[in-house]
């Protein structure tokens, strides 16, 4: 099979026409714009030197509302800010002579894998590349060879299962072993690849021992450039863009507060949701829940009542288009109205074919505009269809630029690895046929990213920059009035904080057990007005804080799942917090005396607060009327609390706060 790839890159220089078997000048900055005309290689004839030092702040752009602490804190220092120079001996290599080709590595799945599809259409984009090239006299009259390797290949079952072995992407040895074969055996100038973040993180292990550049479209992980290692470049904006640029449509522009994730479990998914959760809670909207599913599924129906009952009223997709257009058809069938946004893997044809009118309205974000009639991008589109038989998505369009930026690295570094590098990483602007590209220090590409927005079965796009838009001062004199409140950077939620989840049984048979956590609970619970608060059937079981907070701990874990406790009144603030994280493990209702508000507004819906002066006798009442009315159930009784009813002259809040009784 390997063989068979290569002889569809190396025969199309055979048949093409050398229109240039010496090595010309290079091409100037005007020059390098995608286009297969007018490119003759240098061969090395003036090689860059080390990429000067240059600051780009903030990292990736980021607006100060959406930078980590900006309410808070100013950092005293800035990561990955400057260039990763490689400050080896690579350079004074000399370089080889009696080649007969210029080989190139690829990593990426191109048979035997789920992602095979996404693999061969990123080949194909990097094929055409080099066809155009060596049409063109290749490298002083010598071909680019494409070596390919197959990414997640699982060698080690090839003599039981031969050439439909499976493949994992937990079989992490492979990326490795692939990389050293590139590195050592085919004695590649460069590697392009992979897809996964997984293989790519393992081959930039190995390419910093090897001291060779991968050149990278597809992965948006956005650790693998955080490695502080200089041999990685990408021209696919990461997660980090893709997140912060849904999150200035759907919170600021948009004003939505109450957002879900639903992902696929897999490490793109893992990896490209924190972002958009950073952004979210920096936005004053913590994402309210968080879904995923195992590739492969087709029945998501448990996920969306999940979140149906979380009230989120947009849900964004971290996942590719097949699945997407499945979800879609499946919540409009459940009568789900919420707005959906996603993922640029979920953005395409098959989106539009697979969930027909279910799409509607859908958004999401692309690193280019593939409607566009720029002659650079209808020329490409209609050379790849004529040489492959159907239309260039991202992952080919993508990858046919980034093969043609190493390629020009090559040309005019010359065959020098550290030098290829070099001239990688002096890249700060590049126009593809996908359009403008931007390049920070860290050799990615950061340029603003498309909107894509599906209506009446087509997609439209539009530039979304993540920047905030400014809006002029409201006063008349043109100057912020200093009276005026601040706009509020936290939300606190308005709505129910609900459980979905499996209802739990009745407290076994017997007393009925209630911890009391905090300082002096044993001096608490020998009170005779305490004894007198509580129904005979109850039995107190006290718990102090004062202790070692693990023996604490401990013993708050043996009464919650060996005694079976049915609820926790915690006496102070320390008590609460720790209560708190209990008993979201455990599923049982708190009533935490305590004056900090940070215990109900994190989302648990198992917090129910009272004031610091509350004495603990007027918690127990309150958990009695409470009980009376649920039994002996923590899920029932947790209902009854937050259901608003009064308890005395006591309710709670829909947030589980102290209610204030109207005036």
């Amino acid at each position: 099979m390997r063989q068979k790839w290569q002889l569809l890159v190396s025969n199309s220089f055979l048949i093409g026409t050398l229109l240039a078997v010496g090595c010309g000048v290079g091409l100037s900055a005007q020059e390098k714009t995608g286009t297969p005309s007018k490119r003759v290689c240098a061969c090395g004839a003036h090689p860059p030197g080390p990429p000067p030092d240059r600051v780009v702040v903030p990292y990736a752009g980021e607006p100060a509302d959406l930078q980590p602490f900006s309410k808070f804190a100013t950092p005293y220092a800035l990561n990955y800010i400057h260039p990763n120079v490689y400050s080896g001996a690579g350079r004074d290599l000399p370089e080889p002579t009696g080649l007969t080709e210029v080989r190139i590595g690829f990593l990426g799945p191109i048979e035997n894998n789920p992602e095979q599809v996404f693999g061969l259409r990123m080949l194909h984009g990097a094929q055409l590349a080099v066809e155009e090239r060596n049409a063109q006299g290749g490298y002083g009259g010598k071909p680019f060879k494409l070596m390919l390797h197959n990414d997640y290949n699982n060698w080690q079952a090839n003599a039981v299962y031969g050439e439909t072995r499976p493949t994992d992407p937990g079989i992490w040895g492979s990326a490795s072993d692939e990389m050293v074969k590139m590195v050592y055996d085919d004695k590649d100038w460069a590697v392009f690849g992979s897809i996964s973040s997984e293989s790519t993180h393992i081959a930039l292990r190995v390419a910093l021992r090897a001291e060779i550049p991968i050149v990278n479209s597809a992965s948006t992980d956005p650790t693998i450039p955080e490695t502080y290692i200089p041999w990685y470049f990408t021209d696919l904006q990461d997660d980090r863009v893709q997140s912060y640029t849904l999150a200035r449509r759907i919170f600021t522009e948009l004003g939505m507060k109450r957002v879900a994730l639903l992902r696929v479990n897999n490490r793109y998914g893992r990896f490209g949701v924190p972002k958009f959760r950073d952004a979210s809670r920096r936005l004053g909207h913590p994402v309210v829940i968080e879904q995923k599913f195992m590739p492969g599924t087709t029945d998501f129906s448990r996920q969306l009542r999940v979140i149906q009952a979380s009230r989120a009223d947009a849900i964004v997709l971290w996942t590719d288009e097949a699945p997407a257009a499945m979800i879609l058809k499946q919540m409009r069938k459940m009568g789900m109205k919420q707005r959906v946004f996603g993922s640029y893997r979920t953005l395409g044809p098959t989106l539009l074919a697979d969930a027909g009118p279910a799409a509607e309205g859908f958004e999401a974000v692309f690193p280019y505009d593939p409607t566009r009639k720029d002659p650079r991008w209808t020329e490409f589109q209609s050379r790849f269809a004529k040489r492959f038989g159907e239309q260039p998505e991202q992952f080919a369009s993508l990858a046919y630029d980034a093969m043609n930026q190493l390629l020009d690295a090559i040309c005019e570094a010359g065959l020098n690895r550290a030098r290829i590098h070099d001239a990688l990483a002096q890249i700060g602007s590049y126009d593809g046929v996908t359009g403008h590209m931007v390049y920070d220090p860290n050799l990615k590409n950061v340029s603003p990213m498309y909107l894509g927005h599906v209506h009446d079965g087509a997609i439209t796009y539009r530039l979304e920059p993540i920047e905030i838009k400014q809006t002029p001062p409201s006063t008349s004199a043109g100057i912020a009035d200093p009276a005026k409140p601040a706009k509020p950077y936290a939300y606190l939620p308005e709505v129910p904080v609900s459980f979905v989840g499996p209802a739990r049984h009745d407290s076994p048979a017997g007393p009925i057990r209630v911890v009391v956590f905090g300082r002096d609970a044993t001096a608490v619970t020998h009170r005779a007005s305490v004894a007198d608060a509580i129904p005979s059937s109850w039995k107190l079981l006290p718990i102090d804080s004062g202790q070692n907070w693990g023996v604490a701990a401990t013993e708050l874990v043996r009464a919650l799942m060996d005694q079976h406790a049915l609820a926790i009144v915690a006496l102070d603030r320390d008590a609460a917090h720790l209560s708190a994280q209990l008993a979201l493990k455990s599923f049982v209702p708190v009533i935490a005396i305590a004056d900090d508000r940070t215990l109900t507004s994190t989302n648990l819906p198992w917090v129910f607060r009272l004031p610091a002066s509350t004495s603990p006798e007027a918690a127990f009442k309150i958990l009695k009327l409470a009980e009376q009315k649920s039994g002996a159930n923590p899920d029932r009784l947790r209902s009854v609390l937050a259901s608003g009813e009064h308890f005395g002259k006591q309710f709670f809040a829909v947030n589980g706060e102290p209610g204030v009784p109207p005036m």
